[in-house]
């Protein structure tokens, strides 16, 4: 959802790439905590092994808990930077070869 939020910042306000994610991040934050910690909460009795037969079921959640850490880190963190740099080699990408605008070729489309 950051990513999306990013694109359409800068499709339609015309922000640049660094600028559209951390707004993205910004306006989508509060329900990726939220989503991720209603998971987690509800996963640490299964990690603490309470209740009859807890203990057969400790190490499902402790993996439970650890795949949740584990993609909030990749969420808040590494999907932003991945994002800035995909964007500045695309940047880098369209000065080599001049400006990739979408033309249509001539006579495949109707009307030519």
């Amino acid at each position: 959802m950051q990513i999306d939020f990013a694109l359409e910042a800068e499709r339609q306000r015309g922000l640049k790439p660094m600028e559209a994610i951390y707004q993205g991040c910004l306006i989508r934050f509060r329900p990726i905590m939220m989503t991720t910690m209603a998971a987690l909460l509800g996963a640490v009795p299964i990690a603490l092994g309470y209740g009859a037969g807890g203990e057969a079921r400790q190490p499902l959640g402790l993996v439970v808990v650890g795949g949740l850490l584990f993609s909030q880190l990749v969420t808040l963190y590494l999907t932003p930077v991945f994002y800035t740099y995909m964007a500045a080699i695309q940047e880098r990408l369209r000065g080599r070869k001049g400006t990739l605008k979408e033309e249509p070729l001539h006579g495949l489309v109707a009307g030519d």
